[in-house]
């Protein structure tokens, strides 16, 4: 009864002023520095995705009130490139632009800057996207070079440059997290992944990338490269422990490097039903928290309840929960201390499985649960990712 009168608060006539969704798009999901996408520049992607929405919905791109990019690896030319890719996908210079970088969750922080800025009425139609490129940017550079003996004298802020590797082993080791466990849940990950891709329904979220090869030929890239049907427990126990000497966590049970972008089209519900436009899902609650840096994959565990007590929901009322496998050691640790049915979690797979561009994440999530939630019309949906530093993001979404 209680589950009923919660979700019935939320069924009740739907605000005009509310933010809905009314398009998500993402690229497929490349290898890097050896993928589809190992030579392509982050502006092309977005370029991809901005066209995407823009086609889906027929949206005159004049009336987009802000463009926010989630980026993670930011060169000095990082915003330069995203403004070249609006640029070049039609959207007029008179339409703003600015990038935002929350580490892994910053495609969803993206999204967040769009939906508080629509609530706040500085706009009602916004553009939040998240992209990267991590074949062509180095992630050894996020430690600083010059240890200040003042800063590094500080615990807490040392703990701020420990790799994302050994936070895996910490919380591995904290928590009594094995390696079969993490193990099984890398081919789960794997698995249901390539059935979704061998069932076509990554289709409906994907925008095909036109890229021409070296001799002119044009190639279109349209499946995720990472998912390796076929992956067993068995064959991931003999991969060699990657950051530490008999450790738990490996290349198999951590989330791929890869390179890829993800769009989404956000307005309010007066401005969707003005343009007649089909909305995906709507927006409810939004959250942060911190957590230690050392262990920053427990972040969801703390992250997802906050949101789901903004939206005054609790586990049990939630049909889909779209984590992200930045290792399997974290995922599962959150997983367990909120008792989420695993059945819930990542029915398409997760990272592990489809890879983990590190800025277009929260986009790309958001993308794959409003479109699993249509197809399978379920009701509420949550996407969730730990973030490097120690934090974790949350966001509540009902489909429409």
């Amino acid at each position: 009864m209680q589950r009923l009168n919660r979700i019935q608060g939320h069924l009740q006539t739907p605000s005009p002023t509310e933010v809905v969704v009314v398009a998500a798009t993402r690229t497929p999901i490349a290898k890097a520095k050896r993928g589809a996408f190992k030579d392509t520049t982050p502006d092309v992607l977005l370029r991809q995705v901005f066209e995407g929405v823009l086609k889906q919905t027929k949206v005159d791109p004049k009336i987009i009130g802000d463009i926010v990019v989630g980026n993670v690896l930011q060169p000095g030319s990082a915003a330069v490139g995203a403004r070249m890719g609006q640029l070049c996908a039609g959207i007029p210079y008179t339409v703003p632009l600015n990038s935002v970088n929350r580490q892994c969750s910053s495609g969803l922080q993206a999204f967040a800057n769009v939906a508080a800025a629509i609530q706040a009425g500085f706009y009602d139609v916004g553009l939040a996207a998240g992209v990267e490129s991590m074949s062509l940017t180095d992630m050894g550079g996020s430690a600083p070079d010059v240890a200040w003996e003042d800063v590094y004298a500080n615990e807490g802020a040392k703990s701020c440059t420990v790799s994302m590797g050994l936070t895996s082993e910490n919380v591995a080791a904290k928590y009594g997290i094995t390696r079969t466990q993490q193990d099984t849940l890398a081919a789960a990950s794997h698995a249901k992944a390539a059935a979704a891709q061998a069932a076509g329904r990554f289709d409906a979220e994907i925008t095909p990338v036109v890229l021409k090869t070296d001799d002119g030929k044009e190639v279109v890239i349209s499946k995720d490269e990472g998912v390796r049907a076929g992956t067993t427990v068995e064959g991931l126990a003999k991969l060699r422990t990657s950051f530490k000497e008999n450790g738990t966590t490996t290349a198999g049970n951590s989330s791929q490097v890869s390179d890829g972008a993800a769009a989404v089209l956000v307005m309010t519900r007066a401005m969707a039903e003005k343009l007649q436009l089909p909305i995906l899902g709507t927006f409810v609650s939004y959250a942060v928290s911190g957590v230690p840096p050392e262990i920053m994959g427990v972040g969801p565990a703390y992250a997802i309840p906050a949101a789901l007590a903004k939206a005054g929901l609790r586990i049990e009322d939630i049909d889909v929960f779209e984590i992200n496998e930045a290792f399997a050691s974290q995922a599962l640790y959150c997983i367990n201390e909120l008792k989420i049915p695993m059945e819930k979690v990542n029915p398409n797979g997760g990272a592990i499985a489809l890879g983990h561009p590190l800025g277009c994440t929260g986009a790309r999530q958001i993308a794959t649960l409003l479109h699993e939630l249509q197809r399978t019309q379920k009701t509420y949906g949550v996407i969730s990712m730990c973030i490097g530093t120690g934090m974790g993001a949350a966001a509540v979404f009902k489909r429409a």
